[in-house]
C-alpha cells in the first residue's frame, strides 16, 4: 500500500491544477443539485410532535460539553501548530483544513440533507474532527524540498508515510463517531451523521485537494527558481525526523483493526434489531437504510432560519465564556516565543534533564537557527547530503557485519548513525576523521557528538550548542578538529569613525556589556577631526633557538649570520618559499652555547605564522651546511615573541607597527565626551603613564587596548590567543593650540599580529566582517595593504576606546555604565566619596 500512496501522491503533486479544478467542479455540482423531495430525513418524525427548536436538559447539556471539548481541542491543535514557528504550515495547514472541512463538508450535507439549518451544530463537529497535526507534517515534506520536483517527490513521499495510516484511522473514527447515531439524543445523532460524513470527505480532499494545493503554493511562492528556497534548511531534519520517529506502531494497528471488526459487528446487530423489532421511530443510519434520507423540512419562512442561527441559550453562553478566555489567554497570558524543536542541534529528542528549560534559551537558539540558516544559504555550501530515499535497516546489524561492509564498501552509503558509531566505538574506525570517512562534514559532526556525548553521560550539554547549516568544509584541516559544533557570538558595529579621509565601520565580537557601546561614542568624538594613522613598521618574527657544542662555536655562528654579506644566502633560501614572503632582518641573542635568532619578514596580507615557520626551517638548514655542528633544538625558541609578553615585542615590534592620532577640541570634548582637556590629560598621566610604570606592565600604557583589540580580532577571524602581543599600546595625551584649550592624543602600537588570508578569515562571517571593513582577502594590486588597512582600523578604533573609557572615569561614568549595561540596577552614590 506504501507504494501505491506513493504514486497516488505523485500524480496529485504532478498535475495540480487538473486535481483542483476537478475538485472544485465536482464540489460546484453538488451545490447546484436540487434534492427537492428526494431525500427523506431520518429525523422526520422527532420534527412532527414537538417543535424541532425544544429541546430537553439531556440535549442541552450534552451539546454543551460536545462544543466546549471542540473548542479546546481547537485551541490545543492550534497552539502545537504555532510552536512549529512557521508563517508557512500555520497558514497552509490551518487555513487548509478548515476551509476545507467547513466547505467541502458543507456541501456533501447539503446535498444529502437539503437542510442547511442545522448546521449550526456541525459547525463545532468540524472543529472536534480538524486534525492539523497530519497537515502539518505534510506540510513540512514539502517545505524541506529545495526544488519543485523536489517538492513533488516529498510530497509523495509524506503520503506513503501518512496514507496507511490515515486510512485506517478514517475507517475507526467513522465507525466509532456513529455509534452516536443510536444514542437517543436527537442532536447529538444529527450531529454524528454530519461527522460520519466530514469524516469521510476530509479524507478524500486531503488525499487529493491537499497535496495538488501545496504543490502549486510552493511553485508560485518560489522567487527565483534556481534558488534554494528560505524555508528548506529549517524544515529538512525537522522532515527527516518526524518520518523516521512516527513509523506506525504496530501493536496500536492490529488493536485498531480488531476493534474495527467490533464495530462493524454492533452495527450490523444493532441495524439487524432495529429492523427485526420494526420499530419505525427509530433513526435509520445513512449506509443501510432502505429509504431515502432527508433532514427537517425547510422552514417556509427564511426568518426562521435566522433566528435558529442567533438565539443564544445557556449552552450558547457557556462556549462564548469559554471563547473569551481562552482568546484572553492567548492574547496576554501565553509566551509568543516559536520553539525550535531539538533536532536542530542534532539531538533525536529533548534529555529528560532540560526538561524545565524555559524561554531564554530557546529565545537565543532560534535567533542563531534563522542566521545560521541565512548564511547557509548566502555561502551556498556544496557537502555532500544523504540520500533522501536512502533506506537502512531498522536493527542495528552485529559488529562483525557492519566490519564486513567497512572492508568492501561506501559505508556511508551502507551504515546508519548507530552502526557508524558501533564502528568508532570499538576502533574500527578514528572518530576525529568521520569527516572524511563520511564525506559529509554535518553528519560526522552529528555523530561524533552522540557518540561523546553517550560515552561520557554529556549528551544534555549539547542540547544548547548547534551544530547544522555549518560550512564545515572551511574548517577541516584549517581551523579546528574533533568539531562538534560552533559558538555563536554577538557582533556589534562601532562607527563610522572617519579613518585616513575613509568613513570605517568597526566590526566587534564580544559578550561584555557597554564596550561598543563606549567605542561608538569615542567614534563620534573624532568624527569632527578624524584620526590619522601610519603604518610605522611590519615584520612578523620567528625566533628558533639552537644549540652548539661550545660558546666559542655558538659565537662564531652569531657571527656569520649578522654579516651583511652572508645575509643574501640566507634571504635567498628563506624567500624562496612563497613569493609573498620577504625577509627584512636578522636578529641574534646568545646565551652560554644556546643561540636564539629571530627572523623578521613581510608576509603579504597573512598574518603569516605558519609561512615563517615554514621558511625558518629552509634557513636553518642552509645555515647548518656551514655549521654542521649545530643543533637545532626547536623552531620556536619564545625569542619571537608569540602569544607572551615580551619587552622583545614592544621594544622591536612584531607584525604591524601603527601609530594613530587625533586632535579633539574642547567643546567635542565637553559636548561629546562630558569632561575637560585636562582632566583627561591628568588621568590620562596617573593611570596609563604612572600607574601601568608602578606595576611594572609591558606595553600596558593604555586603559583597555586589548578590549577593542579583541573583539575585533573574533569578528574577523584573527587569532585571538595573539591579543597578548597585539595589546602592547601606548596612550599620549597632551594639550594642544595656541590656549592649549583643545587634546592632541595618539595612540602607539608597535606589534599588531594580523592578517585577512588564512586561518579564521576565510569562514563566511568573518569574511562578512572584512567585507565591513573593506579588507577581505588578499589585495590584488598591492599584497599586504588589506593587512595593513586592518592594523589601521584596529589602532584608531583603539584610539576611539581609550578616549570614551578615560572620559568615563575622569567624569565617574564608569560604574553608571557598566550597571546600566550589563548589570542589575543597584544604588550607588552620584558623585565619587571617600568611605572611611
Amino acid at each position: 500500500m506504501v507504494g501505491l500512496y506513493r504514486a497516488h501522491g505523485e500524480f496529485c503533486a504532478s498535475h495540480p491544477w487538473e486535481v483542483i479544478v476537478a475538485t472544485l467542479t465536482l464540489t460546484a455540482c453538488i451545490l447546484s443539485i436540487d434534492t427537492g423531495n428526494v431525500f427523506h430525513s431520518y429525523s422526520q418524525k422527532l420534527c412532527e410532535t414537538p417543535p424541532c427548536q425544544d429541546y430537553n436538559a439531556v440535549d442541552v447539556i450534552a451539546m454543551t460539553i460536545i462544543r466546549c471539548v471542540a473548542v479546546l481541542y481547537s485551541y490545543y491543535q492550534f497552539r502545537n501548530l504555532h510552536k512549529l514557528g512557521s508563517k508557512y504550515i500555520l497558514g497552509i495547514a490551518g487555513l487548509f483544513t478548515v476551509f476545507s472541512s467547513f466547505v467541502f463538508s458543507s456541501s456533501v450535507i447539503n446535498c444529502l440533507t437539503g437542510d442547511v439549518s442545522d448546521l449550526k451544530d456541525a459547525l463545532f463537529c468540524f472543529l472536534l474532527l480538524i486534525d492539523l497535526s497530519k497537515a502539518a507534517l505534510l506540510a513540512q515534506f514539502a517545505l524541506s524540498a529545495s526544488s519543485q520536483e523536489e517538492v513533488k517527490h516529498n510530497i509523495a513521499r509524506g503520503m506513503a508515510h501518512l496514507g496507511p495510516s490515515l486510512t485506517l484511522d478514517t475507517i475507526v473514527e467513522t465507525l466509532v463517531v456513529s455509534v452516536g447515531t443510536l444514542s437517543g439524543i436527537r442532536r447529538l445523532e444529527i450531529l454524528c451523521y454530519f461527522a460520519c460524513l466530514s469524516v469521510l470527505v476530509n479524507y478524500i480532499v486531503f488525499m487529493t485537494f491537499y497535496p495538488s494545493c501545496l504543490s502549486l503554493i510552493l511553485e508560485l511562492a518560489r522567487s527565483d527558481p534556481g534558488k534554494t528556497p528560505s524555508w528548506h534548511r529549517r524544515f529538512k531534519a525537522i522532515t527527516e525526523l518526524k518520518e523516521h520517529g512516527q513509523k506506525p506502531n504496530p501493536v496500536l494497528q492490529r488493536v485498531k483493526m480488531i476493534m474495527s471488526g467490533g464495530l462493524v459487528f454492533v452495527h450490523l446487530h444493532s441495524r439487524w434489531i432495529l429492523k427485526e423489532m420494526d420499530i419505525k421511530e427509530s433513526v435509520l443510519p445513512l449506509m443501510t437504510s432502505d429509504h431515502t434520507i432527508q433532514l427537517n423540512t425547510p422552514s417556509p419562512a427564511a426568518q426562521g432560519y435566522l433566528l435558529r442561527w442567533i438565539t443564544l441559550g445557556a449552552d450558547h453562553i457557556v462556549v462564548l465564556i469559554l471563547l473569551l478566555a481562552l482568546t484572553v489567554k492567548f492574547i496576554f497570558f501565553e509566551d509568543k516565543d516559536e520553539m525550535i524543536p531539538s533536532e536542530v542541534y542534532g539531538l533525536n529528542e529533548k534529555p529528560k534533564v532540560e526538561v524545565e528549560r524555559k524561554v531564554p534559551i530557546i529565545l537565543v537558539s532560534k535567533e542563531v537557527a534563522i542566521q545560521t540558516d541565512k548564511l547557509f544559504l548566502r555561502t551556498e555550501i556544496k557537502t555532500t547530503e544523504k540520500k533522501e530515499d536512502k533506506q537502512f535497516p531498522e536493527e542495528i546489524r552485529s559488529l562483525e557485519k557492519c566490519i564486513e561492509i567497512n572492508n568492501s564498501g561506501d559505508i556511508a552509503e551502507e551504515l546508519n548513525d548507530d552502526e557508524i558509531k558501533l564502528l568508532a566505538e570499538n576502533g574500527v574506525i578514528q572518530a576525529y576523521q568521520l569527516e572524511k570517512i563520511l564525506n559529509n562534514p554535518e553528519r560526522g559532526v552529528k555523530i561524533r557528538r552522540n557518540l561523546i556525548g553517550e560515552r561520557y553521560g554529556i549528551l544534555g550539554a549539547f542540547y544548547d550548542l548547534p551544530y547544522l547549516h555549518y560550512d564545515y568544509s572551511k574548517v577541516m584541516g584549517t581551523c579546528c578538529e574533533n568539531v562538534i559544533g560552533y559558538v555563536p557570538i554577538p557582533v556589534g558595529i562601532a562607527g563610522p569613525l572617519l579613518l585616513d579621509g575613509r568613513k570605517v565601520n568597526i566590526p566587534m565580537a564580544t559578550t561584555e556589556g557597554c564596550l561598543v557601546a563606549s567605542t561608538n561614542r569615542g567614534c563620534r568624538a573624532l568624527s569632527y577631526s578624524g584620526v590619522t594613522t601610519r603604518i610605522v613598521a611590519d615584520g612578523m618574527a620567528r625566533g628558533p633557538v639552537v644549540r652548539f657544542p661550545s660558546i666559542a662555536h655558538a659565537s662564531e655562528a652569531m657571527t656569520w649570520i649578522l654579516s651583511s654579506e652572508n645575509f643574501p644566502e640566507i634571504k635567498a633560501q628563506f624567500d624562496s618559499t612563497s613569493r609573498f614572503l620577504k625577509l627584512v632582518k636578522i636578529h641574534c641573542r646568545i646565551a652560554g652555547r644556546y643561540l636564539f635568532i629571530r627572523f623578521v619578514a613581510t608576509t603579504g596580507d597573512a598574518m603569516g605564522m605558519n609561512m615563517i615557520s615554514k621558511a625558518t626551517e629552509f634557513a636553518l638548514l642552509e645555515i647548518q651546511k656551514i655549521f654542521q655542528e649545530m643543533e637545532i633544538l626547536s623552531l620556536s625558541g619564545n625569542f619571537c615573541s608569540d602569544k607572551k609578553p615580551a619587552a622583545v615585542n614592544w621594544i622591536e615590534g612584531r607584525g604591524k607597527s601603527v601609530v594613530s592620532e587625533a586632535i579633539i577640541s574642547s567643546k567635542v570634548v565637553k559636548n561629546v565626551l562630558k569632561s575637560s582637556v585636562q582632566a583627561l590629560i591628568d588621568v590620562n598621566i596617573s593611570k596609563n603613564l604612572i600607574g601601568s610604570a608602578v606595576a611594572g606592565s609591558i606595553g600596558g600604557f593604555n586603559a583597555h587596548a586589548a578590549n577593542i583589540v579583541t573583539a575585533i580580532y573574533i569578528a574577523t577571524g584573527q587569532d585571538p590567543a595573539q591579543n597578548v602581543g597585539s595589546s602592547n599600546c601606548m596612550t599620549l595625551m597632551e594639550p594642544w593650540g595656541e590656549d592649549g584649550e583643545d587634546l592632541y592624543v595618539s595612540c602607539t602600537m608597535p606589534s599588531i599580529e594580523i592578517g585577512t588570508v588564512g586561518g579564521g578569515t576565510q569562514l563566511p562571517p568573518q569574511a562578512a566582517c572584512l567585507d565591513i571593513i573593506g579588507a577581505r582577502g588578499a589585495h590584488q594590486q598591492c599584497p599586504g595593504e588589506n593587512a595593513n588597512t586592518l592594523a589601521r582600523v584596529v589602532c584608531a578604533s583603539v584610539l576611539a576606546g581609550e578616549i570614551s573609557l578615560l572620559s568615563a572615569l575622569a567624569a565617574g561614568h564608569l560604574v553608571k555604565s557598566h550597571m546600566k549595561h550589563n548589570r542589575s540596577t543597584a544604588q550607588f552614590p552620584t558623585q565619587w566619596q571617600c568611605v572611611g
